[in-house]
C-alpha cells in the first residue's frame, strides 16, 4: 500500500505477503482472484486498468486478514499517540526559542523514521508509533505558537479537520468520488505539481528573493495555496480509503494495518497543519 502523502512513499501491501500478488508459492492459495496478482506494478493498486471499483473479492476466509476494526484500532492508537505528544509539547514546552528549536528537531526526526518505514519490505509498529510520537511534539509546538498568536485556531483548525474528513468519507462511500487509476495519476501530477512549486517557493523565500513567505504568505494568496493544499489532502484521503477498501477486500495481511494507521495519520497531518494556517489567515483578515 502506497502513501497518499507525496512525500513519503510507504511500502505497498508488502511484497512477501500474498496481496501484492507477486506469485510465490506461499501466494498461490489465495492469489487466484486478487485482481493484482499479476500486476507487474503492484506496488499501486490503481495501476491496473482492467480493475473495476467494487469488484467482487475472492480472497479466502481467514482469522489472520485485515479487518476494519484491525484498522480502526491501528489508526486509533496512532493517533492518540500523536494528541498525547501534541498536548505534552503543549504543557511542558512554553513558547520560546528553545521550543521552536525542539520542535524542528522533532520534525526531521519523524521525518526520518517515516522514510524508514518507507523503505522496510512489512511494517514496523515501533517505527509508525515513534514517527507519531515526534509529530505529535511538532504539531504540540507549532499549535501553542498559533494559540498565542490567533486565539482558538488550533480548536477550530482540529474541527476543520474532522468536517474535511467526514466530508470525504461520506463522498467516498456515496459513491460521488470513484478512484481509478486515470483519477490518481491526475490527483498525483497535481500533488507533485504543488510541492514542486512550494519547494522552489522555500528557496526563494531562504534566500530573500520573495518576501513575506511568497506563496505561503498570510494574505489572499497564501489562503488559496492554503485551499489547494487542503483540496490535496482530502484527494490523499480517497486513495487511502480506496487502498484500505481493497486491502481488506483482497486479504491482506492483519499486520498491513498498521501501513494503513501510517497512511491515513500522515494524511490527517497534512490536513491539520493546512487547516491551521488557513485559520490563522482568515483571523487575520478580521
Amino acid at each position: 500500500m502506497r502513501s497518499s502523502n507525496p512525500v513519503f512513499s510507504r511500502r505497498g501491501f508488502s511484497r512477501d505477503n500474498g496481496y501484492a500478488g507477486f506469485n510465490t508459492a506461499a501466494q498461490a492459495g489465495y492469489a487466484q482472484g486478487n485482481p493484482y496478482a499479476q500486476n507487474p506494478y503492484a506496488q499501486n493498486p490503481y495501476a491496473q486498468q482492467g480493475v473495476q471499483h467494487g469488484a467482487p473479492p475472492q480472497a479466502p476466509a481467514t482469522t489472520d486478514r485485515m479487518t476494519m476494526d484491525d484498522v480502526v484500532t491501528r489508526s486509533a492508537l496512532t493517533l492518540g499517540t500523536v494528541a498525547v505528544g501534541a498536548v505534552l509539547a503543549w504543557t511542558l514546552l512554553p513558547v520560546s526559542g528553545t521550543s521552536y528549536a525542539l520542535a524542528f528537531g522533532a520534525a526531521i526526526v519523524a521525518m526520518v523514521l517515516a522514510l524508514v518505514q518507507s523503505f522496510k519490505r512489512t511494517p514496523s509498529p515501533a517505527l509508525i508509533l515513534g514517527y507519531a510520537a515526534f509529530e505529535g511534539v511538532f504539531l504540540g509546538v507549532i499549535s501553542e505558537m498559533f494559540n498565542s498568536r490567533w486565539s482558538g485556531a488550533p480548536f477550530q483548525a482540529v474541527l476543520g479537520t474532522l468536517a474535511v474528513s467526514g466530508a470525504t468519507l461520506l463522498v467516498y462511500k456515496a459513491g460521488w468520488i470513484r478512484v481509478t487509476a486515470r483519477y490518481a495519476r491526475i490527483g498525483m501530477a497535481i500533488a507533485m505539481a504543488f510541492i514542486l512549486v512550494m519547494a522552489v517557493n522555500l528557496l526563494l523565500v531562504a534566500f530573500g528573493v520573495a518576501a513575506d513567505g511568497g506563496l505561503r504568505s498570510f494574505g489572499p494568496l497564501g489562503a488559496i495555496v492554503g485551499i489547494i493544499a487542503i483540496l490535496l489532502g482530502a484527494f490523499f484521503l480517497t486513495l487511502d480509503f480506496k487502498q484500505i477498501e481493497d486491502g481488506i477486500a483482497y486479504g491482506a495481511p492483519r499486520n498491513e494495518s498498521w501501513l494503513a494507521a501510517f497512511g491515513l495519520t500522515m494524511t490527517l497531518v497534512w490536513i491539520y497543519v493546512e487547516m491551521l494556517r488557513l485559520v490563522a489567515i482568515f483571523s487575520s483578515n478580521d
